[in-house]
């Protein structure tokens, strides 16, 4: 069998073209009880999660919801971390909390490893992709990135007022990870509806979800038989290569990894540049004291991940068991908010605040246990990068109009819109 052979038969999986999994009603609309109707995708949640994550953490650290099929929302540090680390009672075969679960038969691998993936398995496919995120490998890719970036704020020139979402953080790290996985960097503004779809149209109904996802998948085959056609030295190239257990990986596993680099590894970062530009444009004190002290970005870009943590995650519980107080049944949803963990007074002093030189800040912006960030390396380059060029560039900025700003709304929050006044 060819290559390209493999890469053909049985990809109707990896494109979703069948609907699987158990299918729930949709429920949307305004949250009566944030401890017992809680919702991630309502618009308060996407404008200010915090205060409502805060006062969840002093009146109902677990807080459920009957949405989705039935979930689960702990905001202290201590039941994040413990949920986190414990591989035994709560699988990851589906890390997106939405209206259809994938079934039990696809754990271990799940269908985006290795964050879909469980134990042994996981530790298997996480490796694979290891020597791509070194601090070394990394490192090559600073000066382009750099480059990229002074490109990016050279065609800003002349503007009053821009949109520091979509006209700078999002384009980053799509041309990083586009560069990575060797796909045209002209293809950008489809991976951002790509990352709409799969993170922020979870309520969809899932023939529409499993349409749109499709688009994705068809997308990566069709990157994949380019990349047989004709072979470079690429990350996607190198997993079509792969082996794990002395076979090369299945289609399917191909695919799902290359969709998790393309939506994780976008999405996230563009939030995490737009959110601290943000901050600072909202916050004088902040950045004329980054602009003066250089040298205190990389400990004031840590503060920043863990104050405005952009990612939350997902886990199903894999029997019925009383938890932490509470009755959990299989296949409920769990969400592992990091961003509330990061809040959590028990675990940060000051941990509503801001504090841009704070030394010791052990914050979990990358989450927690086997599952945490395979990239943070890069994420954390092309943060400090963005945010180095920007200050250099523009020193002055202030928000246009603090409500024209919008919230991605899901388990990835970060600017959609971020209307800067430039000087």
């Amino acid at each position: 069998m060819t290559v390209d052979d493999r890469f053909s038969q049985d990809f109707r999986e990896a494109r979703g073209d069948e609907p699987y999994g158990t299918r729930n009603e949709i429920i949307t609309g305004p949250v009566s009880d944030w401890a017992t109707d809680f919702s991630h995708v309502e618009p308060e949640w996407a404008a200010d999660p915090y205060p409502i994550q805060d006062d969840l953490r002093q009146r109902c650290p677990i807080a459920h919801t009957g949405r989705f099929g039935g979930g689960w929302l702990p905001t202290r540090y201590e039941d994040v971390a413990a949920i986190a680390y414990d591989t035994e009672r709560f699988s990851s075969r589906s890390i997106i909390m939405s209206n259809f679960r994938p079934p039990r038969e696809l754990a271990p691998v799940g269908g985006t490893p290795p964050i879909s993936s469980d134990p042994p398995f996981h530790h298997d496919a996480r490796k694979l992709l290891l020597p791509a995120f070194t601090k070394s490998a990394v490192a090559k890719r600073e000066a382009a990135t750099r480059a990229f970036c002074h490109e990016l704020i050279d065609a800003l020139e002349g503007q009053e007022v821009v949109d520091a979402a979509a006209d700078y953080a999002q384009h980053i790290p799509m041309r990083v990870i586009s560069d990575m996985l060797g796909f045209p960097p002209e293809d950008g503004p489809r991976f951002r509806e790509f990352i709409e779809n799969a993170l922020e149209g979870v309520n969809l109904p899932p023939e529409e979800r499993i349409k749109r996802m499709g688009q994705l998948f068809d997308y990566l085959l069709a990157q994949i038989r380019d990349h047989v056609d004709h072979p470079r030295d690429d990350l996607t190239t190198y997993l079509i290569n792969a082996e794990l257990y002395g076979r090369k990986l299945a289609p399917d596993h191909v695919a799902g990894t290359m969709a998790l680099l393309l939506i994780a590894g976008i999405d996230t970062t563009w939030s995490a540049i737009g959110a601290s530009l943000w901050h600072l444009a909202r916050t004088p004190a902040d950045r004329e004291r980054l602009v003066a002290e250089p040298g205190l970005l990389p400990t004031a870009m840590e503060e920043l991940l863990r104050v405005y943590a952009p990612v939350t995650m997902a886990r199903l519980v894999k029997e019925d068991m009383r938890w932490n107080g509470v009755d959990m049944k299989a296949d409920d949803w769990v969400l592992l908010s990091f961003p509330a963990a990061n809040r959590d007074p028990a675990q940060f002093e000051r941990a509503g605040e801001v504090v841009i030189d704070r030394q010791v800040n052990r914050h979990v912006a990358f989450g927690l246990g086997i599952h945490r960030c395979v990239g943070s390396h890069l994420a954390r380059m092309e943060l400090r990068v963005a945010l180095e060029v920007w200050l250099q560039r523009i020193p002055a900025f202030t928000l246009a109009d603090p409500s024209a700003v919008t919230w991605a709304a899901g388990q990835v929050r970060g600017p959609r819109t971020l209307p800067l006044r430039l000087g």
